[in-house]
């Protein structure tokens, strides 16, 4: 059964001691859903699924109906078919669900400036400071669900806590359509009955290593000796389920946010085997993710490339550079490093991934030397003139003759690609990095440091 198909609903009915909880929550309910149900009242009630039925396609958003067969976002929509059979699929509105969350998210700074958004259809509010206008936390929050199904027609749910990551594990304790109030003097006994899979960055492969040590709640994991978790699962990720299981989360409300990566991945219609088509599409992938970092005007330190096998297990790799880049063929030649180690003979790749991280604005600190001259001027030549005639007027050879040796990529002065299309570019804007790295963490992921 899905652990969010709302069957462990706990709300806040009554007067509660708000007075040193600020911070809220805001989670829409099956947003997608939601959206699409205002068009289609006949399907309330059903399941209903939102995604791609082509080839592979993954689903967006689950009804409340259809999680209760075990379906959920991020799942392969031939899954999710076999576990619900009578689910209603559809295809998504990307242009609604944004127009909504406009509304949605308008809403929220009405209330209060301190409005931190996580993605398309929740965020986080500090209402310190709205109080003599709009009541205690409580109010605020009851004001805040009332108003976005009267404007929008949506429901959302809402934790109300001391700190960040208590009050987001309270909206997915109120989910659907709750509220749940946790006063600060409650945190710790609201959590230690809480499964470990609660603590924020808990996944699969963790919360599997927690189970072999016997810790089954948040408050075993409380319990445990420092040097018995740091053996099971690092010093650093130790110290912060530590922190985290007694309700400690010093992070304030940001309400101007900074990317921590820029990245793109691609799921194939079918299983790839050959090398160099592989490369091809890491070529393309590199070559995106470099013209997003130069827009932005954004450098990166550290490559990750990202694999899924058919098997559906998920590796990564990184490697940090001594200089950071926006280069395309810099972020190719790193990431294809690690190829020859992770394809093996008959290996079949559904995915392929190509991030960015640690990153800082372009012009910040200067280098000794730039090992990517010549390509960083061959590349915003390109950019030039794909502004100029648009994307696709030059690319590399390597994507328009396939089956040069080594792909060609690695020798190619400007790295084009086509666009992809627009439901696939939507979603990944609309999903952000929360449905991936869900996939990631059931998948069970690798990552491991490769290179010098």
């Amino acid at each position: 059964m899905s652990k969010q198909d709302g069957s462990s609903r706990q709300v806040t009915t009554g007067p509660v001691d708000d007075s040193a909880t600020p911070i809220l929550h805001v989670d829409m309910d099956a947003f997608f859903v939601s959206v699409e149900l205002l068009k289609r009242p006949e399907l309330r009630g059903r399941p209903v699924l939102v995604g791609g039925t082509a080839g592979r396609g993954v689903v967006s958003a689950a009804s409340y109906e259809a999680r209760r067969y075990g379906v959920n976002s991020a799942m392969p929509m031939s899954i999710a078919l076999q576990r619900c059979p009578n689910a209603v699929v559809l295809r998504g509105d990307y242009a609604s669900y944004s127009r909504y969350s406009k509304e949605v998210m308008g809403i929220f700074e009405s209330i209060t400036p301190l409005v931190e958004p996580l993605s398309i259809d929740e965020a986080f509010l500090d209402v310190s400071g709205a109080r003599r206008l709009h009541g205690s936390p409580a109010e605020i929050a009851w004001t805040i669900r009332q108003r976005v199904q009267r404007e929008t027609g949506l429901t959302c749910s809402i934790g109300v806590a001391a700190s960040k990551y208590v009050a987001k594990v309270a909206s997915s304790r109120a989910k659907p359509d709750g509220m749940l109030v946790v006063p600060a003097s409650d945190t710790v006994a609201f959590l230690h009955p809480l499964p470990v899979s609660a603590l924020w960055g808990v996944g699969r492969v963790t919360e599997e290593s927690l189970l072999r040590l016997g810790l089954r709640t948040v408050g075993d994991v409380a319990a445990m000796p420092a040097d018995a978790l740091e053996r099971a699962v690092g010093p650093s990720l130790a110290a912060r389920l530590t922190r985290l299981a007694d309700g400690i989360d010093p992070r304030d409300v940001e309400t101007t946010r900074s990317e921590k990566s820029i990245g793109h991945e691609v799921t194939f219609g079918h299983d790839l085997t050959d090398p160099e088509q592989i490369r091809r599409e890491l070529l393309r992938l590199s070559d995106d993710v470099a013209v997003r970092l130069r827009r932005a005007g954004l450098v990166g330190r550290t490559v990750v490339l990202k694999l899924r096998y058919g098997d559906f297990r998920t590796v990564t790799r990184s490697r940090t550079l001594g200089e950071p880049t926006d280069v395309a063929r810099r972020i190719y030649d790193e990431a294809q490093a690690a190829l020859p180690e992770l394809l093996g003979d008959g290996a079949r790749i559904r995915l392929i991934g190509v991030r960015a991280e640690h990153l800082r604005p372009s012009g910040g600190g200067a280098m000794l030397w730039d090992p990517d001259e010549e390509w960083r001027e061959a590349e915003r030549a390109v950019d030039e003139v794909t502004a100029r005639f648009g994307r696709g007027a030059v690319r590399p050879a390597a994507l328009v003759r396939p089956g040069g040796a080594d792909g060609g990529a690695a020798r190619v002065p400007s790295m084009r690609r086509k666009p992809v299309d627009a439901e696939g570019r939507a979603r990944l804007d609309a999903e952000r990095a929360e449905a991936a790295e869900a996939a990631e963490g059931r998948a069970g992921v690798d990552r491991t440091q490769f290179g010098g």
